[in-house]
This record gives structure tokens, sequence and C-alpha cells, in this order.
């Protein structure tokens, strides 16, 4: 027996439903997003879904990337895309044929579309009587549903309400789409699924740039396109097509980057559309603050309506950003920086009335920082100074927040800082944690001269400097600074105990003994602070980090750091947060994956030259180079590394300059570059002869360890085997004494590569070197070191730890793949059937179709004429375009 789908014969009343039940085209760039997969945990067993987001949030697109998944799964779904003329009978018409179309079924909904529906709620629940007798296992997919009528809507809450067991309803509309599913929500029967879930996450915006663009757009751009659109996923659609029609996208989002340029003035204007002229008044006076409240919006704009209208923004713009279980909110860059020119064309008088305003509520609830910066800007300078002197030494010391002081410290005047001795303290310290380092000791000289002899005083200052010489690359200065107070600070403070802590941990670290820096870490004070000890407490894992990072234990320094950097992440280019990535990048990329650690670093190697510790800019741009050379781009990572010199030679840094001249080395060593590499040596040494390298031994044996490598890496790339010995030998004791666990590995290695290119044995010294990397997870060690050791390892010594390197992807060729149409499961087709379609789809004749399925050709006719009256098409051509119209047939690429 032949079944069809075919329209049944009642003329346009019922043939006009066909597009509203036909499934949407899938744009070709579209991105699956893996945590939004139907089949995830938080989506996996809910009868109900309900997506509700503004405008230009990707709501169809998640419809249409589940409806794959569904189809994928053996499912029938059904689609409709809801129209404001879809009274409850013609909704009900609607569904019935969606399902039939669907399933494949000519005969589901028969007595539905071609009789007088009832009024009420009768015609649905024949609807739901039918699905639950078919046994089909149903997907209902409502695209749109806030444009049905009210009676419509009322229709689908009592089929949410009601949906038998085999039917599983999808639904996405506006957020101010009231769609009656309280109930189920609070009873697990539904999940939502709101605009904070679809905005694109930065890994997510990564993949999207990448697999439009592919390698014309670094990690950096992506990164920056993506804090430009906040994951907004309209915002994201325009700027790529803008991009696409240029001719160089980084320039393009560079000019987005400066708040200029066309692309700019057009993601704002559409930012900003349709916003209600009472709306853009409100939010105009509120883009003067940072984080909107309903009660501060209230105080400052005097609104009594203030939390309904952020409600109404906030499910009906993309302009505001709701947090997690708060109130409040955050506007979008851009948004707030084009509403903030509007601010500034208000009268001064009522700018500061603003200011004045907000500054009263924020005292209040005790966000005296941020009442400070409010109160100068409303000219009141007294109570400013007041409040900045009660709440920036806990801002930097608990909080980290070093640039906000130090823009404080631009502020005040010096008189101000002489007579508020708790504004001087925060100044140093802010000095102290960044690269003005040298400008904390003269006000640590100004304190110590009014604190006198008191050791309490003394020990903090000792803490200041400590940390400025950490900043400053000066490690004899920090053991000096540190090491008389290190066995009993005079210290009751717990902040400043758990500081010391952490210093006491460093100071192992540079003894060579990372283990006994951990255990210093539990000196720390013990108890319930709450969030007080949060900056300090990061600090600890910060070292904790990069103890196990400095024994090549990453895969130990992986698991500690991923959930910290996790954590901190919202806040991605907080200086100490880039840190943290940069040791994780470091840990991803001798674990071998590359992507991670290009995220990790994505738009963050400003900020780490800018304000982070030393160790941290040169395991940034280290890891970066590195993943530039991997990639082919050598003048890339070279110009990565003259970049990091240059950083070394601004900010006084003369070891970062040795690291990068060293590396530099070992990349011209990998092509054996010899004579290159003899040069960049005698530049090595020239930094050494400057006067104002420190002259301490612990600064010493750092330096030697990198002239010594890039000694041998130059030996070796002129193939002088033999010269390279000594320089490794003495490079593995200092190694050896440091407990650098990765460099004597290295060393190692690269001691068998030289021996045996000597003539001598060295299998059994490989063999250990690649034992050790397997145990720390160092699959990367060997081809990093050079390209001709990394051949060698993988020939010679045993097998690499399979968990430590990822499996090589097969390529993936879109014009292959385009070349080969194929057939997505559903239950409207027979098996036999899909592949019958599939055959034919790329233009096989029957005799053809049927030697490929080893079938006769009658058979094939007859699967032939079941496919074309299931899916009422009258040639070949036009029966696979309604499958792929239909969802049956994948589209060509």
């Amino acid at each position: 027996m032949v079944t069809t789908i075919a329209i049944p014969h009642g003329g346009g009343a019922v043939s006009d439903l066909v597009l509203t039940v036909t499934p949407p085209r899938v744009p070709r760039d579209l991105l699956a997003r893996p945590r939004l997969r139907s089949d995830e945990a938080p989506f996996r067993d809910h009868p109900a879904i309900v997506v509700q987001a503004p405008a230009g949030f990707g709501k169809t697109s998640l419809l249409a990337q589940w409806r794959r998944e569904f189809l994928a799964h053996g499912s029938v779904v059904a689609w409709f895309s809801a129209q404001e003329k879809d009274d409850p009978q013609r909704f009900v018409r609607c569904l019935a044929l969606s399902v039939r179309f669907g399933s494949g079924r000519p005969t589901f909904g028969h007595t539905l579309l071609e009789s007088v529906l009832p009024a009420g709620l009768e015609s649905m629940t024949a609807w739901l009587a039918e699905v639950a007798q078919s046994a089909l296992d149903v997907v209902l997919i409502v695209d749109g549903a806030e444009r049905l009528p009210a009676t419509s809507r009322e229709a689908l809450t009592y089929l949410l309400h009601n949906a038998p067991a085999n039917l599983r309803v999808v639904v996405a509309s506006r957020g101010d789409c009231d769609l009656g599913v309280g109930d189920l929500l609070t009873y697990g029967q539904c999940v939502a699924v709101g605009a904070a879930a679809l905005r694109f996450q930065f890994d997510e915006t990564i993949a999207l740039v990448r697999g439009r663009f592919g390698a014309r757009i670094d990690a950096d751009t992506s990164a920056r396109l993506h804090e430009l659109t906040d994951g907004w996923p309209l915002g994201l659609q325009l700027a790529l097509a803008a991009i696409a029609r240029g001719a160089d996208p980084r320039a393009a989002i560079n000019t987005m980057a400066t708040r200029a340029g066309e692309l700019h003035d057009h993601f704002v204007e559409v930012l900003l559309a349709n916003l209600d002229p009472e709306d853009a008044v409100f939010l105009t006076r509120m883009a003067v603050v940072d984080q909107l409240h309903p009660d501060l919006c209230r105080a400052v704009t005097g609104a009594s309506d203030a939390a309904e209208r952020l409600g109404h923004l906030a499910r009906e713009t993309p302009i505001l950003i709701a947090g997690e279980g708060s109130e409040w909110l955050r506007m979008h860059a851009l948004a707030r920086d084009a509403l903030r020119s509007r601010f500034e064309a208000l009268p001064p008088a009522e700018q500061a009335d603003l200011h004045a305003r907000a500054a009263q509520w924020l005292a209040g609830q005790g966000m005296l920082e941020d009442a400070a910066r409010h109160a100068l800007a409303a000219g009141r300078r007294e109570q400013a100074y007041d409040l900045a002197e009660r709440c920036l030494y806990e801002a930097l010391t608990k909080h980290g927040h070093v640039s906000a002081v130090l823009e404080w410290v631009g502020r005040l005047p010096a008189a101000e800082l002489n007579r508020r001795p708790r504004l001087l303290l925060a100044a140093a310290w802010a000095l102290a944690l960044s690269e003005r380092n040298q400008e904390a000791e003269r006000l640590v000289e100004r304190i110590l001269r009014h604190a006198g002899e008191d050791p309490a005083v003394r020990c903090e200052c000792a803490l200041i400097l400590s940390g400025a010489a950490v900043f400053a690359d000066d490690p004899d200065r920090f053991a000096q600074l540190h090491d008389p107070w290190s066995a009993a600070p005079p210290l009751t403070d717990p902040l400043l105990l758990y500081i010391h802590a952490n210093r006491k941990a460093f100071r192992a670290i540079l003894d060579g003994d990372p283990a006994r820096a951990r255990r210093c870490q539990q000196e720390a004070p013990r108890g319930n602070f709450g969030d007080a000890f949060g900056y300090v407490e990061r600090w600890g894992d910060f070292i904790n980090g990069l103890s196990y990072l400095w024994e090549g234990q990453v895969r130990l320094t992986e698991s500690l750091l991923r959930p910290v950097l996790a954590a901190a992440e919202s806040d991605r280019r907080n200086p100490f947060v880039c840190m943290l990535a940069a040791l994780l990048a470091a840990a991803a990329w001798e674990r071998n994956q590359p992507d991670e650690a290009a995220a990790l670093l994505a738009n963050r190697l400003d900020v780490l030259e800018r304000s982070s510790l030393p160790e941290a800019v040169l395991l940034g741009y280290r890891t970066a180079a590195r993943i530039a050379a991997a990639e082919g781009a050598e003048h890339r990572a070279l110009d990565l590394l003259e970049a990091m010199y240059a950083v070394g030679t601004a900010r006084k840094l003369p070891r970062l300059c040795v690291a990068s001249l060293g590396e530099q080395v070992r990349l011209h060593a990998r092509r054996f570059r010899s004579e290159t590499c003899r040069t960049l040596c005698e530049r090595i040494e020239a930094v050494l002869a400057r006067g104002d390298v420190p002259k301490g031994p612990l600064w010493r044996r750092n330096f030697d360890l990198l002239h010594l490598m890039a000694q041998a890496d130059a030996a070796i790339a002129a193939q002088d085997w033999r010269r390279a010995i000594d320089p490794l030998a003495r490079a593995g004791t200092i190694a050896a004494s440091m407990h650098l666990g990765r460099v004597r590995i290295e060393v190692m290695a690269l001691r068998a590569f030289v021996l045996d290119r000597s003539g001598e044995k060295s299998v059994a010294l490989l063999q250990e070197a690649i034992d050790l990397a397997n145990t720390y997870g160092l699959a990367r060690l060997f081809v990093d070191a050079h390209p001709v050791l990394g051949d060698w390892a993988q020939h010679i010594g045993p097998a690499q730890d399979q968990r430590s390197v990822p499996p090589v992807p097969i390529p993936f060729s879109r014009e292959r793949a385009a070349a080969v149409p194929r057939a997505t499961p559903s239950m409207a087709l027979t098996p036999k059937e899909r592949e019958v379609l599939e055959l034919l789809a790329r233009n096989l004749s029957n005799k053809e179709i049927a030697l490929a399925m080893q079938i006769g050709e009658e058979t094939i006719k007859w699967h032939l004429k079941n496919l074309f009256a299931k899916l009422d098409a009258g040639t070949r051509k036009q029966l696979v375009r309604r499958a792929q119209l239909l969802g049956l047939l994948e589209q060509p690429a």
C-alpha cells in the first residue's frame, strides 16, 4: 500500500498552512553549541522546553539545531511557525498538518483538516488524543509563540499541560510572552532557556569566527569581537557579515574596538533600535553607573516604576544583561558608551545631581569605592576623599582592585595622601603590585617616617617592598626584604599573615623547593573569613600552580588552576586573572592542547605586559610564540618574541630580554640557522654587560640557565654536537638544583640527541626522558626542543602516553561532504527509502541505484513510487528538493 503526505484537497483553506509548517532554511555556518545540545542533562528528561529571549538571540537557530538532533534520534519532528492570524482552529489545523508532514502519515489529522472545528479546546483535545494514539515519538516545535492571539496562547498552555507521554514540546517566544508554565517549571516538568544561556560564550565565539573565516582571524581578534558584542548572537552575525564584506577583518574589528567606524555605528544603531523614548531617557540617566539595581535606579531617577522598567528592558532588549540569581544588571558595553555620550550632553547641574544621588545610595549600601567616584564627579571632594580613605585599602588588599587604587593615586593631591595614612598605605600597595613598582619605595619612606619603630608597620612595609621586588624581577632584593621577617612576623591582621604565607611560599620556590612552597601555604590563617580573603587566596592558588609548573607537573597545574580561573573568568581582562590564564595556557600547551592555550591567551597579552609578574609575561609570550610557530607562522612567532624583548626593555626587566633572545635562538636552531643563532647569543651577552642588570646570585642563576640553553641550541644549529655537551651538562646541574622538572627532562633529551649525533649510545637516556615526560604529561617537550629530536623520540623511545596526546583529526573536506548527501534518520521514511533517497540525490539512475544496493531494479521503482507519494513530488529533482526542505536530506553546503 502506498502512503502519502500530500496536501488534502480542501483548496486554499489548508494549502496556505504549508509554509507555516515548513522548517526554515538552516544557515550553512550554523554553529551547533555542545552545551545547548538537546540531549544535554539540563534538557534531556523534560517533556517541555521554553526558550524565551529578546529578538536577535538566536532562538530560531537553536530550534533548527535541536530539530536536526531530534531527527537524528529518530523522532518525528513537527515544526510550526506561529502567525498573528492563527486563531485556535487554524492553530490546531497547523499542528495536524505539521505532524502529517513530519511523520509521513497521510491520514493523520484527516478529520481536523477536513471538517469544521468546534470552538474552545475540544479540537486541541482531539489533536492530543490522535498524537497519543499514533504511538509515534513526536517532538512539536513552536517558533514565535508571542505572535499567537491570546486565545491560541491559551490553547498552547493547555497543550503543554496535557501533552501525552509520547509528545515533547519546544516553544520559543519573546521574553514578555506569558505561556502559563510557572507550575510546570516549579515541578520540573518544563525547563526554561533564557537570554543568558543563548549568549555566545567566549569559546563559542572563537569557534564561530574560525568556522567562518578560518585562519584569517586569530584568537586575539576573535576575543575582542566577543567582548565588543558581549556574546549577543545577532550582534555577532551583524559583525561577521560586515567583516566578510571587507578586505581586512582584523582592521574592521580593531576600528570597532576604538568605538568608531561604520560597523560600530551600525551595531549601536541596531542595539538601540526601537527603544521607547521614555526608556531612552531612563537609560541615559542610568548610564553613569556601572551596575544597575532597581533601588539604585529608583533613587537616581526618581522613577517609581524602575523595577518594572528594568525587567521589561532586560526581557525585550539586548541592552541589559542580568546576573544569575541577582537583581543586579549591567549594560552592554557599546550601548553604555553611546548612552554615556548622551549623558554628557545633559546640563552640568543635572549631571552633578545624578552623580550625588548615586553616591548617596551606594554609600548607604556599603559600596564605598563606587560612592567615592560619584561623589568626586558631583564636585563633593571632601566627601569623596573620606569615602576613598575608608575603602581603598580593603579594596586592594581584600579584592585586588589595583587599577582602581592607581586611578585614585592620580586624582588625589599629594597633601591628601600625606594627611591620610591609610590612603598612603593603599597607594604604596597598588604601586608595588604594578609596573610602577619603583614608585612604591618613595611612599614607603613617608610611611616609615610617621610610623617610627612600630614593628607591625615596618613588617607591612617590608611586605609592600618585597612585592615590588617580585614585580621588578629582582629575587635577591625580595629575599633581602623577606628573610628578616620570615620566622616570626609581628603581625596580628589575618589578611597580612595570609600575604606573608604567600610570600614565604614564593621564597621557597626561589630556593628550588616547590614542594616546601606548598607546605608554606598551610601556614596561612584558617577560619571562616567569607570572601574577604578571596584575593589573597587566589594568590595562594597562583603560587601553588607556579610551583607545580616549576616542577613540570603540568597535569597538577591544570587540575588546580582550571576551576580557579573559571570562577574568575567573568572579569576576563583583570591583570591577576590574566596571570592565572598565562600559567594555565603554559600547562595546556605542554599537554598538547594548542587551541585551548590560544583561547586562554586571546586578547590578554597587552594586559600581561603592562601589569603582571615577569614570570607570567614570560610564560604568556613564550606560549603564544610556540603556538604561532607550530601553526607555521614563524614570522608571527618572531614578532611576539621581539615584543617580549620590548616589554623587558620598557619595564627594565632584563631577564625578559634574555628569555626572548634565547627563545629566538631555539626557534632558529630548529632550521639549523647557525649564523643567526650566533648573533642572538652575542645579544644575550650584551644584555649581561649592561649596568642595570641585577648582580645577585638568584637572578644570575636564572640568567645562566637561559644563557646555557641558548649556547646549546646555537651549537645544535651549527651541528657542532660536541660543543653542545658542556652547556647542556651545566644547564642540567642548575635545573636539578632549582628543581625545574621540565627543563631537566628537556636537557636530558637534548643530551641524548647530541650524544647520538656524536656517535655515542644514548637511547637509554632518551627513553628515560620519554618516560618522565609521559609521567608529567609533557606531550610537547621533544618536538618543542627540536623537531629532529621529536621524530627520533617517536621512532626510538617507548610509545607516548595516549592520554596526553589527543588523536590527530582527519581533515574535513567541505567539497567532499557536499558531494555525498546524507539522509537524516526519521520515522517518516524506511531505512531502504532513505538509502534510495541518498543515491537519488547523487543523480544515479534506477539501474545504478539497484547495483549499488544489490537489489532488483523493480524493487527500486517500488521504493521510488513510495517516496514520490510520501513527499508529494512529481519529478526526481522535486523529490530531492522536498526531502531537503522537510529536513529528511541534508542541504548541500
